[in-house]
């Protein structure tokens, strides 16, 4: 989990567009972001696993 200082911080409109840094709206993670889901790859994983999101499904072969 990000402290919480850090993502208050991230929330604030940058003073450049490339200062952005998107994190994950559950835990506050930047690294491993995925846009599509608005979720790092761990909350990701856990919640595809749990069926939370929908059309995704695990994998196998």
């Amino acid at each position: 989990m990000a402290k919480r200082s850090v993502v208050v911080r991230s929330e604030k409109k940058p003073k450049f567009s490339s200062r952005i840094v998107r994190r994950c709206f559950k835990c506050g993670r930047k690294k491993a972001y995925m846009r599509d889901f608005d979720l790092c790859r761990i909350c990701f994983r856990e919640m595809a696993s749990d069926g939370q999101i929908p059309g995704v499904k695990k994998s196998s072969w």
